[in-house]
């Protein structure tokens, strides 16, 4: 896979055959070659390689939210990024309360967060 294009889902198998910071350096250069200006290209793209990541693997609460949120309205660009918002809390959440208990919670509590994403949530900033 040489090229990324967030409007179209990459192939699951030749995705998950490029490296992690493979997968981040062609999502940069996607956003870069698009001139979308971001105040940290590398940190938007890794959002990006997380939800493309799970969908690759079928993470079925992610793939659901892909569907329902293209159902809604969304172009699969920005249902990548309403996703990799809920990715984003998650993560802040996860440091700022200095979490060590279960994983499985923690993943549950993602994955719930997952399934309530609608538009309407994402654009008011509600997940």
């Amino acid at each position: 896979m040489e090229e990324y294009n967030p409007g179209c889902a990459p192939e699951p198998e030749s995705w998950l055959e490029l490296d992690e910071q493979e997968r981040i350096a062609v999502v940069e250069t996607y956003h870069r070659g698009a001139r979308i200006k971001l105040p940290n290209v590398t940190a938007h793209a890794a959002l990006h390689v997380i939800v493309e990541n799970q969908i690759a693997l079928n993470v079925e609460p992610v793939v659901r939210a892909m569907h329902r949120l293209g159902k809604e309205g969304l172009t699969r660009h920005d249902a990548v990024h309403a996703i990799g918002s809920v990715v984003a809390e998650h993560l802040f959440d996860i440091l700022k309360t200095d979490q060590n208990g279960d994983a499985a919670t923690s993943q549950a509590r993602y994955y719930a967060a997952v399934e309530r994403l609608t538009v309407a949530s994402w654009r008011n900033g509600e997940h």
